[in-house]
């Protein structure tokens, strides 16, 4: 299976060798990778691009775009840039953070995986962070859901969902899509991934309240918003995010943002959530 991968970047320098580097050493190599540079101001196209002289399959797209990073829209409006100078002739197409490092099994692994079962939609492995001195499980969701950083969809699925939403929760309602429209999630826990920079360690009080906004645009409502912003901030080790998710949620609600679903899709992510909590509930 040919598979594409699209890696949005800013201000990468520390680390996007150490993600190409990689992605050089895979037992099955990518097609293509393109890489977005969104913007940076230090060396990250350089290093990109002397990696690019070595490795034809590697390219670089440029980006303009506010230096403001919130959640969810930059990183995927950059990806959107990166799609837009890939051809059709792909099977997978991958959406990764420039900040990890894979093991050099990874994507052998993955294809595997769509090669055995052609209702596997999406596949992924698991993000690792570095604490003193080990490598432990980045666990900020439950083990069945793929974080954002390392997203690979089988071209149909990807096509079904209607792509990528550029805005916070863009990396929820894709796989909730997909079981709408039937297709399997699967994580590997096999696979770790090396997460150099933890998740969301530079959100301010503006992207923070994103998040509450995004349980809104997904259709939630209140009771299993509530319940998901104080699972999340516990999970984060900070109670009182708690809050400010509630305070996004209404500010969302008050101004009657629109849905990134339909409402038949909406009222099919609330029945299954409540499934799934009642389910964990009752183990």
């Amino acid at each position: 299976m040919k598979y594409y991968i699209v890696i949005p970047t800013y201000n990468e320098e520390q680390f996007i060798a150490l993600t190409l580097q990689s992605l050089v050493d895979q037992t099955v190599l990518p097609t293509k990778v393109i890489v977005v540079n969104d913007n940076s101001t230090d060396r990250t196209p350089d290093i990109v691009l002397a990696f690019a002289e070595k490795h034809p399959w590697i390219s670089l797209v440029t980006k303009t775009s506010s230096a403001i990073h919130l959640p969810g829209s930059k990183v995927i409006q950059a990806f959107q840039k990166g799609l837009e100078s890939i051809d059709e002739d792909y099977d997978l197409i991958v959406k990764a953070d420039s900040d990890l490092i894979f093991p050099s099994n990874y994507f052998e692994t993955i294809i595997s995986h769509f090669e055995s079962d052609a209702s596997i939609g999406m596949v992924g492995g698991f993000c690792y962070i570095e604490k003193n001195g080990e490598w432990i499980l980045e666990n900020l969701t439950d083990k069945d859901h793929i974080r954002g950083a390392l997203k690979a969809y089988r071209k149909a699925t990807f096509k079904q969902i209607g792509g990528l939403r550029a805005q916070m929760g863009w990396d929820t309602v894709d796989e909730l899509l997909c079981k709408f429209y039937n297709w399997k999630v699967m994580t590997d826990e096999s696979l770790h991934v090396k997460h150099l920079k933890p998740t969301g360690g530079n959100y301010n009080k503006t992207a923070r309240y994103k998040q509450g906004e995004a349980f809104y645009t997904l259709g939630y409502g209140f009771t299993i918003t509530a319940i998901a912003s104080l699972k999340l901030a516990m999970r984060k080790g900070k109670p009182f995010l708690f809050i400010d998710y509630l305070i996004g949620f209404w500010k969302a609600k008050i101004a009657n943002r629109p849905l990134l679903v339909t409402t038949e899709q909406a009222q099919f992510i609330r029945k299954y959530r409540l499934q799934k909590m009642k389910a964990k509930l009752f183990q």
